[in-house]
């Protein structure tokens, strides 16, 4: 074992720890786990923890059905939620074959291996991720209802923003766990929230983003609230977006910048990977029937074109300098499975710099009110789930990202999952027990 195996494994004998969470994602970024107790880390490091695969959805079947579960010690979280006397500590694992190799639906390691590509090419690519959510007020039982848990708009503050004290909580349990929250602010819709996170490493931000979402959750949860995270949860509202801040770096500088800059070239052609690609991988970035009432309103896009600081647009370049500098993809949303969403953008924007992509004229038009003669000349986001898994499965620079096993179970899943969804006698039930209350 290696001296941080062995560092962590005395963590847990000094600080009093009695139970641990194993923790992994399914396809679709749910998080899973396994608690074990503190004498079966040793063995849970050297060989890995076995669970029953074909239990997952979309992992294996049942004549395949082992996996094991193989702590990350990098990983290491203490629970501030859970007892100070026991603690709880948490680790993301590698799922691995009982022969020790990686498993092909480890969406984990597929980010790890695009990071990997893209360090071989000299470039560490940095992720900041904006990620939005509701809160909603729950009944006497304590299940979630659809009544916003405030009126507040946009920036508000107490009394229309109820929201500033679960924020608070969520934050400085958040630091506690190692994580930065950089801002948190009411947003536009009634019970909409938004905290945004210092950037990091790619996997060090998925990470992160799972473990945000199960603490706005928990916080949620224990001050009587309901958080969602379904990307368009009340109609006539705002939806809920995650937007995605990238930027690249060389021997821990920001070499992201456009204009005059010797790194001008590489950045628009990492720019106009993303551009050209998104729509191949919308199915991944938005995966839900209800992603698509989101584009296209509020905020997001529905056209493939970028602009400075202009908000209705595909990719935005903020005004920021230095090592800020960066571009922003507006359009995924919160129910996507980070790992696989960052690995895909970023195998995008390499697309884009191996084959020396010229960017497009920026475009500094309202495209919300903007005119046909601009917007019919613009390429589009798919209109909804089954065109953007049409564009997917065609899709063969996916297939240069992805593994065959992993692409073909996604969308065999997804268009099972759409099926279902409009075979539903009673489409408002079917929505509120298989998507609002779950995501």
């Amino acid at each position: 074992m290696t001296a941080t195996v062995n560092e962590v494994l005395e963590f847990i004998k000094e600080n009093d720890v009695k139970f641990i969470r194993l923790a992994f994602c399914d396809l679709f970024g749910r998080q899973k786990n396994i608690s074990v107790m503190p004498d079966v880390m040793p063995m849970a490091f050297e060989q890995g923890i076995p669970f029953d695969a074909h239990a997952v959805r979309g992992f294996t079947d049942v004549t395949k059905s082992d996996l094991l579960l193989v702590p990350d010690p990098t990983t290491l979280s203490v629970l501030p939620w859970r007892p100070q006397q026991g603690r709880v500590v948490r680790f993301y694992c590698d799922i691995k074959r009982p022969d020790g190799s990686a498993f092909w639906g480890d969406t984990r390691h597929v980010l790890k291996t695009v990071i990997n590509r893209a360090m071989k090419k000299g470039y560490n690519c940095m992720v900041g991720a904006e990620c939005e959510f509701y809160l909603f007020k729950t009944d006497e039982n304590g299940e979630p209802t659809m009544i916003p848990f405030d009126n507040g708009g946009y920036l508000d503050v107490s009394p229309l923003d109820k929201g500033e004290n679960v924020r608070r909580e969520i934050c400085l349990c958040l630091e506690e766990m190692g994580l930065r929250p950089e801002t948190s602010h009411h947003e536009q819709g009634p019970g909409q929230n938004e905290i945004d996170f210092k950037f990091s490493d790619a996997l060090t931000c998925a990470d992160n983003l799972i473990t945000f979402k199960q603490v706005v959750k928990t916080i949620a949860g224990r001050n009587g609230l309901f958080a969602s995270f379904l990307p368009k949860p009340l109609p006539d509202k705002s939806g809920s977006g995650l937007h995605i801040n990238l930027s690249l770096s060389q021997n821990g500088s920001n070499v992201f910048q456009l204009g005059e800059s010797e790194h001008a070239k590489t950045t628009e052609s990492f720019i106009a990977g993303v551009l050209q690609k998104t729509p191949e991988i919308t199915a991944f970035l938005n995966p839900l029937p209800n992603s698509y009432e989101r584009l296209g309103s509020f905020e997001a896009p529905r056209y493939v074109s970028w602009s400075y600081g202009n908000r209705s647009q595909l990719v935005r370049i903020p005004s920021a300098k230095g090592e800020r500098f960066r571009m922003e993809l507006r359009s995924p949303d919160p129910s996507t499975n980070p790992y696989l969403a960052f690995a895909l953008v970023i195998s995008a924007g390499f697309f884009g710099i191996e084959n020396n992509l010229a960017l497009t004229e920026k475009l500094d038009a309202d495209l919300y009110n903007a005119d046909k003669s601009i917007t019919d000349s613009l390429a589009r986001l798919p209109e909804n789930l089954e065109e953007a898994l049409y564009l997917a499965e065609k899709s063969d620079f996916i297939k240069t990202t992805l593994n065959e096993e992993l692409l073909s179970q996604f969308i065999y899943l997804k268009t099972l999952e759409l099926e279902d969804y409009r075979r539903a006698s009673n489409s408002s039930d079917y929505f509120f027990n298989n998507y609002f209350r779950v995501i």
